[in-house]
């Protein structure tokens, strides 16, 4: 018979949730700026306007410059996206080119409906860096 004697049995739990949440914030900010960066390398920077859904297009390059990403650390959750944009109304451009939807323009005092086609970048964006993301996870709690 093979005698076991257990000396002392020590699990450590704010060591390992430490562990975990600095793995986790580290890999989905990663994961947050893979994403932010093939978004951004979709919407191409031209004077013509993109087909209903291919990615934007960006004359000005604003859009391609306010994609962010940060990470939530009560959600332990990562948020990508562009940033809403606030000057003269258009805040909620980013929704309409991803989604599509109807809008209310004013122009010289004048307001008429107008319809835009979903142009999606983030959801594209986010389905093609998805496959990686378990490999990111491999050997990322230490």
């Amino acid at each position: 018979m093979i005698g076991l004697r257990v000396k002392q049995s020590f699990f450590d739990a704010k060591k390992v949730r430490r562990a975990t949440d600095s793995a986790t914030r580290r890999v989905l900010s990663r994961f947050g700026a893979f994403v932010r960066r093939t978004a951004r390398s979709s919407i191409r920077r031209r004077k013509r306007i993109s087909r209903p859904g291919e990615p934007p297009s960006s004359r000005t390059g604003l859009l391609k410059r306010f994609i962010f990403f940060g990470y939530d650390t009560r959600a332990r959750s990562v948020v990508i996206g562009p940033a809403r944009l606030t000057r003269k109304g258009r805040g909620e451009a980013p929704s309409l080119l991803e989604y599509g939807g109807r809008t209310t323009l004013k122009r010289r005092g004048r307001r008429r409906r107008a319809r835009y086609a979903a142009r999606p970048f983030m959801g594209p964006a986010f389905e093609k860096e998805k496959p990686q993301l378990p490999a990111m996870w491999r050997g990322s709690v230490r």
